[in-house]
C-alpha cells in the first residue's frame, strides 16, 4: 500500500503522524519522484532540551524514515528495503528552526541495482546533515539501508 501513496498523500500523512506531531516535525515537500525530501523542527517548548537546545531524539527523528521510503519508491516492488541502522553526531546546539534535505542521486540507485542484481543483500550508506537557518551543521546523521532484490516468483505462486 505504501508504495501506491502520492508524494503529497504521503507527505499530509506524515505531517499528522504522531511521533512527528509529538516532536514538531513538519514534511515541508517531497518531489514527484520522491527523489528527494525537505523537513524542518522549529524550536517549541515540548521539543526542547535542559539547556533550552532541540532535543536531541527529534533532532534523529526528522530523519528517521526518509532514506528507506525513497528507496522503496525509487528501487520498485522487485526489492526488500529497510532500516539496518543509524547514528548521529551532534556538532553543534540547534535552536531556532533547522532542516534536512535528502537527495537520492542516481550514482546511489546504480551501485544498489549492482550490488544486488545476482540476489545479494546490500548495506548503502547514507549521510545528511541537519542545519539550522544560518546553514550552520548541528547535527550528522548517517544511515545504513538494508537493500536485497526479492525472489522472483512464477505465475502458480512458486518461488523460481
Amino acid at each position: 500500500m505504501l508504495r501506491k501513496l502520492s508524494p503529497r498523500t504521503l507527505r499530509i500523512l506524515m505531517n499528522i503522524w504522531p511521533p512527528f506531531v509529538g516532536a514538531g516535525i513538519r514534511v515541508r515537500d517531497i518531489a514527484p519522484d520522491f527523489r528527494s525530501v525537505t523537513v524542518d523542527m522549529k524550536l517549541r517548548l515540548y521539543n526542547r532540551n535542559y539547556i533550552g537546545a532541540h532535543f536531541g531524539g527529534s533532532l534523529y527523528a526528522m530523519t528517521d524514515p526518509f532514506l528507506m521510503l525513497m528507496l522503496v519508491h525509487a528501487l520498485g516492488e522487485e526489492y526488500r528495503v529497510w532500516d539496518k541502522s543509524g547514528s548521529i553526531d551532534y556538532i553543534a546546539p540547534g535552536r531556532g528552526r533547522v532542516f534536512a534535505r535528502f537527495d537520492l542521486h542516481d550514482d546511489d540507485l546504480i551501485q544498489i541495482r549492482r550490488m544486488t542484481e545476482s540476489g545479494d543483500k546490500h548495506l548503502h550508506l547514507f549521510g545528511v546533515d541537519v542545519k539550522d537557518n544560518e546553514g550552520m551543521v548541528v547535527a550528522r546523521v548517517e544511515k545504513i539501508i538494508y537493500v536485497r532484490r526479492k525472489r522472483s516468483v512464477r505465475v502458480d505462486g512458486d518461488a523460481a
